[in-house]
């Protein structure tokens, strides 16, 4: 967001030589009882973590862990506000002074991966991703700020988030066609629905496949994507008597997986463009399909590039269409903008995890991850940190065997670093926090950015044949 004029408060430090060694002994004994308060309450993180590992919901569906949530930070004296774009739930800490907002957000959603061991035998909801950790991370770093929030300049504004997984895009998109909900994951609906009116920063930390070392990986950037909802409208015949007569939808279909796949080499490599979909199609193969339906992502490092393979991607729908002579919708949406964490906001997080961690367990540049998550559209915001930290195991993610087994690892250890570098942004009339907003650039505000979503949305319907006849 923009920044806002400071209010006058009597906590400002003088300007004066003697100024900065005292602010930064004041700062370590703020960071030494966060951290103290977080090892204290210890077991009931980790105990959040378990809870919620093992009680899985799906996006804008997390009723149970929305309540353990919102009944946390009741018992903490806040008063929490419920049902922010279904499921979110928000508190708010307040400071001496109110001179910068700081959002710590954890996600409530989970996967579909029926397989997995700790999956919801009903729905195959798992926290294959680690989301659990997250909340608790959440509750770990209010938990820590509480005794010292009278002497930060600033206040904390605590986030639990629904629908990061873009999943179930069906019912998403039914639901938005429905006029409950404009998009599809969770942290663009909030920022339309206002959520983040007044936040000037936000952070997370987020368990990563890893068992210890390193510990924390600080800064990563993230692919930007875009999802489609395919269908292709052929004409149902006998397959065995008459198959002339039909308009086959499924092989209409997999002709226009192929083309997507020769588009490859159109790709550059810097775009780090990658197109994934799932294909279903076909009611009795005694028949002539008339009906196929796809569900496409199309991840890329930049919003130029997402749009770019986009096109692209419709061509190559187009021209399976054409072939087999069917018609052809196509509904596409933004899911994510591209993540590019503030340098900034990483440099303070990097010498808070290199406090807590030792230079050897702690990596400052991380790379590309390849994947997505819409903390990508808060960075176009407002500055964000988004790190990743040891989560026990070293299985894939979003498979079956990822979960989250060291919970002090994946929870506390980031609560902690995420409640040091809140008093490193807060403390000292709010400084750190001027500095990072000044030095990381300017942001879009909130119209732009709704503009550059809904710049992505397009619904058509068309026959390809028509254009040869």
């Amino acid at each position: 967001m923009s920044p806002t004029e400071s209010e006058p408060s009597d906590a400002e430090p003088a300007e004066n030589e003697h100024t900065a060694p005292a602010a930064r002994t004041a700062r370590t004994e703020l960071k030494a009882a966060v951290c103290a308060e977080i090892d204290r309450r210890a077991g009931e993180i980790t105990a959040v973590s378990r809870e919620v590992l093992h009680n899985p919901e799906t996006g804008f569906r997390e009723e149970r862990t929305a309540r353990l949530v919102r009944d946390r930070f009741a018992a903490m004296g806040l008063e929490p506000r419920s049902g922010m774009a279904g499921t979110g739930v928000a508190a708010r800490m307040d400071g001496r002074a109110h001179r910068r907002t700081v959002a710590v957000l954890g996600e409530l959603d989970a996967l579909l991966v029926a397989d997995h061991p700790c999956a919801d035998p009903a729905t195959g909801a798992a926290h294959a991703c680690g989301h659990n950790a997250q909340i608790a991370s959440l509750l770990g770093t209010a938990y820590g700020l509480a005794p010292v929030m009278d002497r930060l300049d600033g206040d904390a504004a605590l986030m639990a988030v629904p629908a990061e997984e873009c999943i179930e895009v069906d019912w998403r998109l039914d639901r938005r066609a429905a006029g409950d909900l404009e998009f599809i994951v969770g942290k663009p609906e909030l920022v339309r629905l206002g959520a983040f009116d007044g936040v000037d920063m936000a952070m997370m930390v987020h368990a990563g496949p890893a068992v210890a070392s390193p510990a924390m990986s600080v800064s990563m950037t993230a692919n930007g994507s875009l999802v489609k909802r395919v269908t292709f409208h052929g004409t149902a015949a006998h397959a065995g008597a008459t198959p002339w007569n039909g308009a086959n939808a499924l092989k209409a279909a997999t002709l226009s997986l192929a083309a997507i796949d020769a588009q490859r080499d159109t790709f550059r490599d810097a775009d780090a463009v990658r197109v994934s979909q799932i294909l279903t199609g076909g009611e009795a193969v005694s028949a002539v399909p008339a009906s196929a339906r796809m569900e496409v992502m199309v991840r890329a490092a930049t919003v130029e590039a997402m749009q770019d393979a986009s096109d692209k991607v419709d061509r190559a729908l187009r021209a399976g269409a054409l072939a087999l002579g069917v018609r052809l919708e196509i509904e596409t949406v933004g899911a994510y903008l591209p993540l590019r964490p503030d340098a900034p906001f990483a440099d303070l997080a990097y010498a808070n995890c290199v406090e807590l961690f030792g230079a050897g367990e702690v990596v400052r540049d991380a790379g590309s991850m390849g994947g997505s998550t819409d903390m990508g559209d808060l960075g176009f915001l407002m500055p964000v940190l988004h790190p990743w930290s040891a989560s026990g195991c070293d299985a894939p993610f979003h498979g079956p065997a990822f979960h989250t087994a060291d919970h002090e690892a994946a929870a506390v250890a980031p609560a902690k670093a995420m409640a040091m570098t809140v008093v490193d942004l807060l403390a000292d009339g709010a400084a750190g926090a001027e500095r990072v907003i000044a030095d990381s650039g300017p942001k879009l505000g909130t119209e732009e950015y709704l503009d550059l979503r809904r710049s992505f949305d397009a619904h058509t319907v068309e026959d390809p044949l028509e254009r040869l006849r």
